[in-house]
């Protein structure tokens, strides 16, 4: 099962380092989301990325930094729901409702479906499925490799991801909240817990 990480939504000292440690320990994709921030900071950090792992980079804004910096994709969601003209790359979009995954499905390359569980970094925002509407959808082929599970997913939860037959599992909160930037000197105790979440996902 794939493991997809989304950014933490605001810029960090450090960060480039990070990831580039996160994609040598076998991160498949990372999502670059930082809203509202000004694209001159995604290039600065884009540029910090070693260039082979550039292509597994997906934008959820800024989209010519796609073909610039020659990343994997563009990511639609409220902010930037249309993709530009003539673009022909990898799209992926987010989804809150199984209705709306059985809609878009097959116009685009995967979707997320959130929030699976209570989210992590999004304090108050609830499961919204039960894992007995989860087995349904995935028996009616609703749910399948191409929906990526979001929302509160961790070590105690992930294999059940795996077990209701979605592609990967995107984390958040999950990840970043074993680093503290006021307090942290090194980002091991996140490594651990990344290489952890990788051994459970494959």
């Amino acid at each position: 099962m794939k493991l997809i990480l989304i950014t933490r939504p605001t810029y960090f000292v450090e960060e480039d380092k990070i990831i580039t440690t996160l994609f040598d320990e076998g991160l498949d994709y990372l999502h670059l989301r930082k809203p509202d921030t000004a694209p001159v900071y995604a290039e600065r950090l884009l540029t910090l990325i070693p260039e082979k792992y550039r292509k597994r980079i997906v934008v959820h804004g800024h989209f010519y930094l796609k073909e610039e910096y020659n990343l994997k994709g563009i990511h639609l969601n409220h902010r930037n729901p249309i993709a530009p003209d003539n673009y022909t790359g990898q799209i992926s979009t987010s989804c809150h409702s199984l209705e709306e995954v059985k809609e878009k499905k097959n116009n685009f390359d995967y979707l997320f479906l959130s929030p699976v569980f209570d989210s992590i970094s999004k304090q108050g925002y609830a499961a919204e499925y039960t894992p007995e509407q989860i087995r349904q959808a995935a028996k009616d082929g609703i749910i399948d490799k191409r929906v990526i599970a979001l929302g509160g997913i961790d070590e105690d939860n992930i294999l059940q991801v795996k077990d209701y037959g979605f592609g990967g599992a995107a984390i958040l909160g999950g990840l970043w909240n074993k680093f503290d930037l006021d307090h942290d000197y090194n980002y091991q105790n996140l490594i651990e817990h990344f290489r952890k979440l990788k051994r459970l996902a494959d």
